[in-house]
């Protein structure tokens, strides 16, 4: 059975693959102990650069994106003064929402995602703009019908007003179906080397202490498509296995565990095993349950060390990413007008 699961979804991903390019942008106001203004980009889910008014510096966050900007060092400074020109943008609108909110102090935040997605089999493209305030949906943009649909009572003078722009609407549909789609094109050629390229992941037995699940945890992997799952004498079991989502890593590989909770007498110990299974490659990666490979912070502390690490960077820049903000684009011509730029066009009211 696990085989055979195993084989319907290396089929799934092999039909068709789909591409991401999404920015997000997060102002705050109110919040002394972070940045008022971040801006994230994400690659197919992985982040690409980050952006802060703290630092006022734009950084690429992967090997290939570091090496586009080491090409061509000019962008990075580009993006950098972009960005410091979207965090004005963004104070101004978000004292507006304020006062439309009548909001006189406290925490807001202005968050904004767009971008798009494209699948590489079909060539079909979805693009989005949405914005947020204070945690709800406020404000988006259907692209095939060209009009704003609102969340929010308040919104609903910015939809008004928006929706008599119809130059603006078709600009912002040529943006995000068109200019999106062949930008996420330009990163695919860019990066094709790495993002192509199957790496396998280590693969280890991890567990929090005696009377917690073992977990079966796989990290360093690319592409995110692969399947882990718990077998006993063989055969793929379900019952007290727990599933994680893969997750990205800093350096653009991911991870994953898998969760056994059942309990295991000694003598069956040696007829479980973890099973790792990435796509477009042959090879299982086979790891036998045994006591004496298991990382604790009970027994072994210094052993884990390295993996709580890697799981609080992995948190923080979660957070960054929920709180994020466009930044990073690529412009092939110096005179030719961003992603960025052109989004910017959308905010006022």
């Amino acid at each position: 059975m696990g085989r055979l699961l195993l084989l319907l979804f290396l089929c799934h991903f092999s039909s068709s693959v789909k591409h991401s390019l999404q920015y997000f942008f997060t102002q705050t106001t109110g919040v002394q102990s972070i940045p008022e203004f971040v801006a994230v980009a994400l690659f197919d889910g992985v982040q690409g650069g980050y952006y802060d008014s703290s630092t006022r510096r734009a950084e690429p966050k992967t090997e290939w994106i570091k090496k586009l900007m080491k090409d061509d060092p000019q962008h990075l400074q580009w993006y950098a003064d972009q960005s410091l020109h979207t965090n004005e943008v963004f104070k101004h609108y978000i004292w507006s929402l304020r006062q439309r909110f009548n909001q006189t102090g406290g925490v807001h935040i202005l968050q904004s995602m767009n971008g798009c997605e494209w699948d590489d089999e079909t060539g079909e493209v979805t693009g989005f703009i949405q914005y947020g305030y204070d945690g709800e949906d406020f404000i988006a943009l259907d692209l095939q019908k060209l009009t704003w649909i609102t969340a929010k009572p308040q919104a609903v003078i910015t939809k008004l007003r928006w929706d008599t722009e119809k130059t603006r609407l078709e600009h912002n549909k040529e943006l995000f179906i068109h200019k999106c789609p062949e930008l996420l094109k330009n990163y695919l050629q860019y990066g094709r080397s790495f993002l192509q390229t199957a790496v396998l992941p280590s693969v280890s037995l991890l567990q929090k202490s005696s009377s917690f699940p073992v977990s079966c945890h796989a990290t360093g992997f690319y592409p995110d498509r692969a399947v882990m799952f718990w077998r006993k004498d063989g055969e793929e079991i379900h019952e007290g296995v727990h599933h994680t989502e893969s997750l990205p890593n800093n350096d653009g590989t991911f991870q994953m565990s898998v969760d056994l909770k059942l309990s295991v007498t000694p003598e069956d110990w040696q007829t479980y095993d973890c099973v790792f299974q990435l796509s477009g490659v042959n090879e299982y990666i086979v790891t036998k349950l045994d006591k004496t490979a298991i990382r604790t912070n009970w027994e072994k502390p210094t052993d884990i060390r390295a993996t709580v690490v890697v799981l609080a960077i992995i948190l923080i820049a979660a957070v960054a990413v929920g709180a994020a903000v466009v930044f990073f684009t690529y412009k092939r011509k110096k005179g030719e007008r961003s992603l960025l730029t052109m989004s910017l066009n959308s905010l006022r009211d």
